[in-house]
């Protein structure tokens, strides 16, 4: 007797035409989280560098598919009309959508946004291999020690179970960089730094911690990529790109802003989810709106970087 086909999340998915055309012709795709539209940016800054990173992608000779959910079913690919739909709605009526909260937002209906976890997700169901964010979630400094949190992203857990590409610009630079590189090693995650020997500081170029594997170019991105995916391991892959030199802050004044907004959240009692966007917002102000500028600039080059990624992996 033929067994029931067991449910998954492909009953979710809806393909826009124009990704389900490319992935149908094994051409290149490329994921885009949707974080960044409801909640990283204000109106109309947040639609304009969502087009400006799928452009990016078009113009590296890929498909951008940017990834939602809106009444229940997760959207792989918005029209004009859906981005300005998110883009424009009210934040708080906006759920984020990650591995743990997956369920409850495709049960809210409405819209919801997608953070790395679930976008990672949707686009390893969809057959997506290459997925394009800003900085990943890690080990929050405090996670371990003395007085533990255990504040540690999904997005670690789930480059560990899901066989995606993702590029990046490094994790998010208000993270403990040592702990989360060092969490993705033991998870078996490959982390990967292109055209430099270290790991690209988020909004620096670097973060003065040599990477545990280079790249000269895409090219060599993509032949790691294509053998890490090969060997069917299961995990996903990090690749680490910096942030573009015209927009990057130094090293010394980054670090310096997100220790001051460090312990200014201390001072305010700053904890759990609430905690990341007060501190980015916080660390706009104290460097004049530059941060911003640099994390504009390191989401559309990363795009543009995961573009070229998947068209090398397809060709490969």
């Amino acid at each position: 007797m033929e067994q029931p086909t067991k449910p998954d999340v492909r009953e979710r998915l809806v393909l826009s035409a124009d990704v389900r055309a490319a992935l149908g012709a094994g051409q290149p795709v490329v994921a885009l989280e949707s974080t960044l539209v409801s909640h990283g940016l204000p109106y109309p800054q947040n639609v304009a560098v969502a087009r400006a990173s799928e452009a990016a992608v078009r113009n590296a000779r890929a498909t951008p598919a940017t990834v939602a959910i809106h009444d229940g079913r997760i959207l792989v690919g918005l029209d004009a009309a859906a981005l300005e739909a998110l883009a424009t709605a009210p934040p708080d009526t906006v759920r984020k959508a990650a591995r743990p909260s997956l369920a409850a937002a495709l049960v809210a209906g409405g819209w919801a946004a997608t953070t790395v976890s679930a976008t990672m997700i949707a686009a390893s169901a969809a057959g997506i291999r290459v997925f394009a964010t800003g900085g990943i979630g890690g080990v929050h400094r405090g996670a371990f020690g003395a007085t533990s949190t255990l504040d540690v992203s999904s997005d670690l857990e789930e480059l560990a179970r899901t066989p995606v590409a993702v590029v990046c610009a490094g994790p998010k630079a208000i993270l403990d960089l040592p702990l989360t590189l060092e969490y993705l090693e033991t998870r078996g995650v490959p982390v990967v730094a292109i055209g430099q020997d270290d790991v690209p500081g988020f909004y620096s170029t670097s973060s003065g911690i040599p990477a545990a594997h280079v790249a000269d170019d895409v090219a060599a991105a993509a032949r790691i990529v294509a053998a890490h995916l090969g060997l069917g391991l299961g995990s996903g892959i990090l690749l680490c790109t910096p942030v573009p030199a015209a927009a990057a802050l130094p090293s010394a004044e980054a670090r310096a802003a997100i220790e001051r907004a460090l312990a200014d959240a201390e001072s305010a009692g700053i904890h759990g989810p609430a905690l990341t966007p007060w501190l980015l917002a916080r660390i706009a102000e104290l460097t004049d709106g530059a941060s911003i500028r640099a994390n504009t600039a390191l989401i559309e080059n990363n795009a543009r970087v995961a573009g070229l990624l998947a068209v090398a992996l397809a060709g490969a």
